[in-house]
């Protein structure tokens, strides 16, 4: 029996004519350890089920048009949706035109999507805490044609800042690239740390002038009954966040 099919939207002041949500794992029909909608071909699930899920993706998110799936690769790299081909490798996705829907899978990384104050530019990108650390966020804000502080993003369900537990490398190369990063980390041991990606990212964009940033309230490894977790599971699904310019 299929499970509810269940979406997270933005809490955020976009236009009307941008739409956007973050799936769950809840609406599919994969099984454990996949259960219930997973989206991402590359896990070993069983790939008529994850065609099945994104065919019920499609459908129950009333979407224009089939995703624009990315080969993601924890990179920094932002295509246009314009240039978008099957297997692309890339983290981020922009695009200007209608009904062309932006999207990034995770499992704890974080996805951000952006749109300019007048819905005329979306994006959607992927932030590991490489991608993060290396610029995915800046390269993505960068592809937008209007004044930073007339772009909003949002940060969707990613691993929370109790679980996020990283080396001493990681707050070394975050605190290498700016000070202020050392407020994202709390001592947990012996050379580790507990990371607050949510606020990393929240720090990236403020630096560039974006400082309509909202989301970044859930956590996909303790609230297991909604959200896949590689960090919690391993073998695991993935869900997807997209984002779009609708059709007027």
């Amino acid at each position: 029996m299929r499970a509810e099919f269940s979406l997270i939207e933005p809490d955020w002041p976009a236009p009307a004519q941008v739409k956007a949500f973050s799936s769950t794992r809840s609406g599919g029909i994969s099984k454990p350890p996949y259960d219930s909608l997973n989206l991402g071909l590359h896990v070993n699930d069983d790939e008529a089920a994850v065609f099945a899920n994104r065919k019920q993706l499609k459908l129950a998110g009333t979407l224009p048009s089939n995703p624009l799936w990315l080969e993601q690769v924890h990179g920094t790299r932002v295509i246009d949706a314009d240039h978008w081909q099957a297997g692309i490798k890339a983290d981020a996705i922009y695009s200007n035109q209608s009904d062309q829907v932006c999207v990034v899978m995770t499992a704890d990384c974080l996805p951000v999507l952006f749109t300019d104050s007048a819905g005329q530019q979306v994006a959607a990108a992927h932030a590991g805490w490489r991608g993060l650390l290396n610029g995915v966020l800046e390269n993505t804000a960068s592809r937008f044609s209007c004044d930073p502080g007339n772009i909003l993003a949002w940060l969707g369900p990613a691993i929370g800042p109790q679980q996020f537990e990283v080396g001493a490398e990681v707050f070394a190369a975050f605190t290498a690239r700016s000070k202020e990063a050392g407020e994202a980390f709390r001592s947990h041991g012996s050379d580790h740390y507990l990371a607050d990606i949510y606020l990393l990212a929240r720090q990236r964009l403020n630096q560039l002038g974006i400082r309509a940033v909202y989301g970044g309230h859930h956590c996909t490894v303790t609230e297991a009954d909604r959200f896949f977790s590689y960090r919690r599971d391993r073998v695991t699904g993935r869900m997807a966040s997209l984002i779009w310019i609708e059709h007027k």
